[in-house]
């Protein structure tokens, strides 16, 4: 995951974790559109990585992050720092540091239609080719995290218990995101 770091706190986090472990957690806040100075956040984040960076002349930094396990937060600390520490479990997710290819059980004939049309709509080229050739692990890691899903549905997918789960919930989302606004409003009613 590729980010560009500017806020002042995110800055000092970093700093602190290329003199370190190059170790931080990312979480999403559970309202995003909130204005208080702390946010509340989901209790699941990942822990990530530092596997390059570049630091610009005014302090920014642009990194590239490597998801390695996911954490479920125990105490958030009262720490001194500009950013927030906590103390986080990997018990629950002990699996996501296994290495090597998982597989991951997913219903092409139902996925690739609706990738289809998805992408069609945000008008986005794809070699469709080179795209069946990808891994189905691979295909769902990515989907979930480039694919502009809601902030809920993207931490639903940060929670799925296995992959084959992240792999069908990836399905459904896109499936949803395709039916017609009419439909929609319809079966709401």
């Amino acid at each position: 995951l590729p980010l560009h770091i500017f806020e002042p706190r995110y800055r000092a986090m970093v700093r602190d974790a290329l003199a370190g472990g190059r170790i931080i957690g990312m979480m999403q806040p559970r309202n995003p559109k909130q204005v208080a100075k702390v946010q509340d956040l989901y209790g699941v984040g990942c822990a990530g990585r530092i596997n390059a960076f570049r630091e610009t002349d005014d302090g920014r930094y642009y990194i590239t992050l490597k998801g390695l396990c996911r954490f479920a937060v125990i105490e958030e600390l009262n720490a001194d720092t500009p950013y927030r520490q906590t103390v986080v479990s990997y018990a629950r997710y002990r699996a996501d540091m296994q290495t090597g290819g998982r597989d991951v059980p997913i219903d092409r004939e139902k996925l690739m239609p609706a990738l289809r049309e998805f992408l069609d709509r945000f008008e986005v080229k794809v070699d469709w080719e080179a795209l069946q050739e990808v891994p189905d692990d691979t295909l769902v890691r990515s989907l979930a995290m480039m694919c502009p899903f809601e902030p809920n549905e993207k931490q639903a997918l940060l929670e799925a218990a296995t992959p084959g789960e992240r792999g069908t919930l990836v399905t459904a989302l896109i499936e949803m995101a395709i039916i017609p606004e009419a439909s929609k409003e319809t079966r709401l009613q």
